[in-house]
């Protein structure tokens, strides 16, 4: 019996035989290790409460997006939405259904480097407003648009970066959010010379201004994006101070900061979500979209993470808009060179 089983240890053919189960048991653990990884790049991480869900069915061809996207509008009511991308030979600005259909992207040279893009008077008469942050003959500027792409008007000096109110100049517009009044809000300064917030009348004089580089209260660094809440309050995502701050839109007085929740990255977009309840927040360097509580009229107290989601690495959010009609949250990309959509779960 024991010379029966040593030559079954050393028998050659024995050897090979467990050698492959061997061989194919490594490979087996080795490719079972390594599927959580593999799917963690492509799945996002929800922390706390889940408030929304990827739209994998939006758009339905991610190839229509040709360019590095940086904005995002949403016209409600034509169920439209406008995606700003940069790039050498390619469309800045593209249209989408809400389902995910290209509709259209816009035949126009008037714009060099697209930043931020909004939709005004979606209701009566729409228009498209363009902040182009471009250093060449068109750049500087903050252009409204037809929704067909139409030029319809340019504020500030074309080519000529400035500080000037009378007339108005700009360095790199970051954003702009027009208000059902009519009245714009405009954040100017992403990197050039000017740190502000300006407040235009619809008949596009300015009513107030704050214009100071600094970190105390009411100064900004890198000013990115503007919104107005249903209290009339200026919602200023202060980039570089890793702040948001807020002010009140009929005097300009500043009424509040938030800032505990932004100590690793700064807020590069804040949008109100359609039923007020939360604002949301993207911060481009950890990937990450956050949805902090509104806080009631009179109040603004300090911020409150309610819920967020983890993007995967790489993927660069870097503004938001809100289907105020559905809800829906829109983000564009960066790093992915897209847009997403995420739609409210209640």
């Amino acid at each position: 019996m024991k010379t029966f089983c040593k030559n079954m240890l050393w028998n050659p053919i024995i050897m090979k035989i467990t050698g492959m189960f061997i061989l194919v048991g490594i490979l087996y653990c080795t490719v079972n290790l390594q599927l959580p990884t593999l799917a963690s790049k492509t799945d996002n991480l929800f922390i706390g409460r889940p408030l929304f869900k990827l739209d994998l069915s939006w758009p339905k061809y991610t190839e229509d997006f040709t360019g590095t996207v940086f904005g995002v509008a949403v016209d409600h009511v034509a169920g439209l939405v406008y995606v700003a991308q940069r790039g050498e030979n390619v469309a800045k600005v593209l249209v989408f259904d809400t389902d995910g259909d290209f509709m259209e992207s816009w035949n126009t040279t008037t714009l060099e480097m697209p930043h931020g893009i909004f939709v005004a008077n979606a209701l009566t008469n729409p228009s498209v407003w363009v902040t182009d942050v471009g250093t060449g003959i068109y750049g500087h500027t903050v252009k409204k648009y037809s929704p067909s792409g139409k030029l319809l008007q340019v504020l500030g000096t074309p080519g000529q970066p400035g500080s000037g109110v009378n007339p108005l100049q700009f360095d790199q517009p970051a954003e702009i959010f027009v208000h059902s009044s009519g009245e714009i809000y405009i954040v100017d300064g992403d990197g050039g010379m000017n740190n502000r917030l300006i407040k235009l009348s619809k008949d596009l004089q300015v009513v107030w201004v704050h214009g100071e580089k600094g970190q105390e209260l009411a100064q900004f660094y890198i000013p990115h994006s503007v919104a107005v809440d249903s209290y009339q309050r200026v919602w200023v995502a202060d980039r570089g101070n890793k702040r948001i701050q807020v002010f009140n839109a009929v005097t300009g007085d500043w009424l509040g900061t938030w800032g505990s929740c932004f100590s690793e990255d700064g807020p590069y977009s804040v949008r109100q979500t359609s039923d007020q309840k939360y604002f949301v927040v993207v911060q481009l360097n950890s990937n990450q979209i956050t949805l902090l509580k509104a806080p009631p009229v009179g109040v603004i107290g300090q911020c409150e993470v309610i819920s967020a989601i983890q993007l995967a690495e790489e993927v660069k959010p870097h503004l938001v808009d809100i289907d105020v009609k559905t809800g829906a949250l829109y983000v564009a990309e960066i790093g992915a060179q897209q847009a997403q959509k995420f739609v409210p779960l209640d």
